[in-house]
């Protein structure tokens, strides 16, 4: 397959706002999966050892490919597989094909490495454009790029994507929260691409400067790298007068572009399916579940050269829907956790941002956060803490409101837990990574 001109035939050619992709039936798009699902097997298992080995261990070649539900004969990949491959072991083409290598931060074992040939940059930039194009964004426009540069995927990610699209991008980077706050005032750009946990940073550094953060030329805001609430969305749209879409992506399948949110409808991501492909799994049993059936997200990589991914376990949990304003493509429901960040309490599931949710739901309660995981004996206790909002700190009864809580999510939910307010400023900031939603002091063993 000559992916060069196979890229070429889905092109940049973009009419109404729209590239060909984004314009194709859902046939088309399923065709063009078939071939592409075809040839990226095929490019895995004649140059990966690792998937050689695995297709082998299942009884599964690519020839055995001839249809989209055929996949599910082929094997997982799961985090393990790519560090036990470490640092260069899953790569498909030579090292000096290699233009760019990205890596997670390895805060739990050896990083996970991925690379990048010069038609998968490309690939990249296109679909973060596209990403961009779809979240209200337009050429033209300035876009403030506060995701983290270097290893992490997000902030270069993020910024060939404006590039391709024909912003101007501001490449602030995280942290330095008054000197973004001061750029953001004096530079006026259109749209602002950062995690959502910063952005409530951020929130905080206009109101200690006397900006109001509503008065700022920020239009739209692309958010993304963690699970976040559509109360998250209202309180954030609500407090600097913009458009907050959501972007999706992993470093193990190419970085941030993966999927995105749709500024005219905010109905869940559009999967750009040309590229990628998905599918929703149990997690206990892999079987892939039927279309709008909650469970595991998986993917599979369609166009990669360097670092062809076969049926990846994000851990994200989510299920797929139908296309709404791209209709060939299919969407995914907003992240609503992931499988391995699941807590459970007393043979209860909790997901971070079910609190989140309730708290936002209070009139006190700012959006930081974090769960604390204690136990007592031979049970598991959790503690919320929660941090008030400025204006309302000194205003008394927080007590009492903490109180409702606790009985909110005990009715919600299902668990009994601790809720305790802080005041603001309190809670953990994190300038460039995800935020740390979970402080899990269990004893080990």
């Amino acid at each position: 397959m000559n992916i060069a001109a196979d890229f070429a035939a889905v092109g940049r050619d973009v009419v109404d706002g729209l590239d060909a992709a984004e314009r194709a039936s859902r046939d088309e798009i399923q065709a063009l999966q078939r071939k592409r699902l075809a040839w990226s097997l095929r490019h895995a298992y004649e140059n990966v050892p690792h998937y050689r080995k695995a297709f082998d261990a299942e009884g599964v070649h690519p020839d055995d490919f001839r249809d989209l539900s055929d996949l599910a004969k082929f094997p997982f990949t799961v985090k393990t597989d790519l560090r036990d491959n470490y640092p260069f072991g899953l790569f498909a083409v030579p090292r000096d094909k290699i233009l760019r290598l990205h890596g997670s931060s390895g805060t739990t074992g050896k990083p996970v490495v991925v690379g990048y040939t010069a038609n998968d940059l490309d690939m990249w930039a296109d679909v973060v454009a596209r990403s961009l194009r779809a979240a209200g964004v337009r050429p033209g426009m300035m876009v403030h790029v506060a995701y983290g540069y270097g290893l992490f995927t997000g902030g270069l990610g993020a910024h060939y994507g404006a590039e391709r699209l024909g912003c101007t991008v501001v490449p602030v980077s995280g942290g330095m929260t008054e000197r973004q706050v001061s750029l953001i005032h004096d530079f006026q750009p259109d749209a602002i691409m950062v995690t959502p946990s910063y952005m409530m940073a951020l929130l905080e550094g206009f109101k200690k400067a006397g900006l109001d953060p509503r008065e700022t030329s920020l239009r739209y805001g692309v958010f993304g790298a963690e699970p976040w609430t559509n109360a998250m969305r209202t309180e954030i749209e609500r407090a600097f007068d913009l458009d907050a879409t959501d972007i999706y992506g992993l470093s193990e399948v190419i970085g941030p572009g993966v999927a995105q949110e749709c500024v005219e409808t905010k109905d869940g991501l559009h999967i750009w399916e040309d590229h990628f492909y998905p599918e929703v799994i149990d997690p206990l049993t892999g079987e892939v579940l039927p279309e709008g059936s909650r469970g595991e997200l998986v993917f599979t990589s369609l166009t990669k050269e360097a670092f062809p991914i076969v049926r990846y376990r994000t851990r994200d949990l989510t299920r797929l829907l139908p296309g709404t304003a791209r209709p060939g493509m299919r969407r995914m429901e907003k992240i609503t956790g992931r499988s391995d960040d699941m807590i459970i309490l007393r043979g209860v599931n909790v997901f971070p941002t079910q609190i989140e949710e309730l708290l936002l739901e209070t009139e006190w309660a700012a959006g930081h956060y974090q769960i604390e995981l204690t136990r007592t004996g031979l049970m598991d206790e959790m503690t919320v803490h929660a941090e008030a909002r400025g204006a309302v700190w000194d205003a008394g009864g927080l007590e009492r409101q903490a109180e409702r809580l606790i009985a909110r999510i005990k009715s919600t939910i299902g668990v009994s837990t601790r809720v305790i307010v802080h005041p603001p400023e309190s809670i953990e900031r994190t300038a460039v990574g995800k935020a740390r939603r979970v402080v899990d002091n269990r004893p080990k063993g």
